[in-house]
């Protein structure tokens, strides 16, 4: 005849292992996701900047050979001048960009 209960330390042993499973879940594997996430991040952050850097090297280049120094150096930097220009106008959403015209009135 076999009992269905488990004994006693049966029973105290899964439910540390069930606790200690859900403390893990809650704590270590967010953070390890919140890290991995974090790292990939940095890591596309560094390759974006990376490549418009050599972007420019690049259209600095060419237009150095085909036009000269000079008019290379105002081309880039009217290149500069106008993605400064878009993210100036953009600095605030549209519904603050409203509310802060009407409080100034």
């Amino acid at each position: 005849m076999a009992d269905s209960n488990p004994p006693l330390s049966a029973r105290v042993a899964d439910l540390l292992e069930t606790i200690a499973t859900r403390i893990r879940e809650m704590s270590v594997d967010k953070a390890a996701t919140g890290i991995t996430s974090a790292a990939i991040g940095i890591i596309a952050l560094f390759a974006g900047l990376m490549a418009i850097f050599w972007l420019l090297v690049g259209i600095f280049r060419i237009l150095g050979t085909l036009m000269g120094v000079e008019t290379a150096y105002a081309v880039v930097g009217l290149i500069l001048i106008l993605a400064g220009a878009l993210v100036w106008s953009r600095r605030y959403p549209q519904d603050r960009a409203r509310d802060r015209t009407s409080q100034q009135e």
